[in-house]
């Protein structure tokens, strides 16, 4: 039987427990983790770029930079019409046609939209290593670097972030922030902790490993799409 996100952090808290008996330090943390968390917020930051007034277009900017492709959608509803379109205008190498077929798989957060009514076939699972499209949301973005950033979870499976050949992530256009800085202190404010694991994608993945030859693809997605919604 798979384990929950609580149980891992059950059993990670009954090891630092043993840990901090051990050191003789047992007793309440809360005191402690307070005054961690106050240290970081009041942590100066270092030098840093200067930000515009627009983050959502430096991000725009820089996610194609990182050859991420963006189109803006005004309505949630209007999410399974710019995944088919973003589909149906791919031109693939002929082994790899069958990704037309439009079948994938989502996050449970999209299991609502009108996928049918689109004509795609998407099932609302994690996807099992097969699957040639991968639909997730995104927890914020990042304007510096043009970077999504994903966080594990029980409704956010991280497999479909990594393993689909074309992977579509849905951003709202509020979530995007200034820097790395501001990405996390936004998880530690609406999370309170740090997830299990914090993913950060800046377009499709790739390696120069081979003769300084830039390959997508290597370790993930070939291809990232981002639906901007506002």
């Amino acid at each position: 039987m798979p384990t929950s996100l609580t149980d891992n952090r059950a059993a990670r808290d009954a090891v630092l427990a043993r840990v901090r008996k051990a050191l003789g330090k047992a007793g309440d943390r809360t005191a402690a983790r307070s005054g961690a968390a106050a240290y970081v917020a009041a942590h100066d930051h270092g030098p840093r770029p200067t930000m515009p007034a627009d983050l959502v277009l430096r991000f725009l900017q820089r996610a194609a930079d990182m050859e991420s492709t963006v189109e803006r959608i005004g309505d949630r509803r209007d999410i399974p019409a710019a995944v088919t379109r973003y589909l149906d205008a791919l031109e693939l190498p002929p082994a790899l046609a069958a990704q037309k077929s439009h079948a994938g798989v989502c996050w449970p957060e999209f299991a609502d939209l009108d996928w049918a009514g689109a004509g795609l076939a998407i099932d609302v699972r994690p996807t099992v290593g097969n699957d040639r499209l991968g639909i997730t949301g995104a927890f914020c973005a990042i304007a510096e670097t043009g970077t999504l950033v994903v966080l594990s979870g029980a409704d956010a499976p991280t497999a479909t972030v990594l393993l689909p050949d074309t992977h579509v992530a849905i951003l709202r256009a509020d979530r995007i922030v200034g820097g790395m800085e501001e990405a996390f202190a936004l998880i530690r404010r609406e999370r309170g902790r740090l997830p299990r694991a914090v993913n950060m994608i800046s377009g499709p993945s790739r390696t120069g490993d081979i003769e300084q030859t830039i390959v997508l693809g290597a370790h993930g997605p070939f291809r990232v799409h981002i639906a901007l919604l506002g």
